[in-house]
């Protein structure tokens, strides 16, 4: 998500409210979030041409990666190295993208204290931390996701959000 984030930014693509929705939309389908949100860039920004460009661009290079490591080097002590010192790092990356979403859904016009009183920062925050008690409890991700779109329509159509 850090990747897609800056490249999406640094070519003007969409702006970081689009990306977010999207990465809403992306995490709630079936499939690779990296894979549907690099089609759907490719669609928006060069129609089917582009989206399947994209997407063999985000694939491609993983695939041929992936199986020439399993196939040729799967028990080098280089390669388990490797993975150990990737690990920390993807958690770390993942953190980031965690705290750059969340900026942009908690606080879409910047920090301050003025948008922790506004109610679609009241709603956002419910919900998530629905979501957070439900993951915790093991509820199924499916039911997660469709009960905090209900709950965002629910606030949209209250006028909240």
């Amino acid at each position: 998500l850090p990747l897609i984030q800056s490249e999406v930014a640094s070519h003007g693509w969409m702006t970081d409210t689009q990306l977010v929705d999207f990465v809403a939309v992306s995490e709630s389908t079936p499939g690779p979030f990296a894979v549907n949100i690099s089609t759907y860039v490719g669609m928006v920004t060069g129609g089917p041409l582009g989206a399947a460009c994209a997407t063999l661009g985000v694939v491609l290079p993983s695939f041929l990666i992936i199986s020439l490591v399993a196939r040729c080097f799967r028990s080098s002590p280089i390669v388990q190295g490797g993975m150990s010192g990737l690990r920390p790092a993807v958690v770390g990356l993942i953190a980031a993208a965690v705290v750059s979403v969340g900026l942009t859904v908690f606080f879409p016009g910047g920090v301050s204290l003025d948008v922790v009183q506004t109610p679609g920062f009241l709603v956002a925050l419910g919900v998530f931390l629905l979501s957070l008690l439900l993951a915790f409890r093991k509820a199924h991700p499916i039911f997660i996701i469709c009960l905090s779109g209900l709950l965002g329509v629910g606030a949209g159509l209250l006028g909240l959000i």
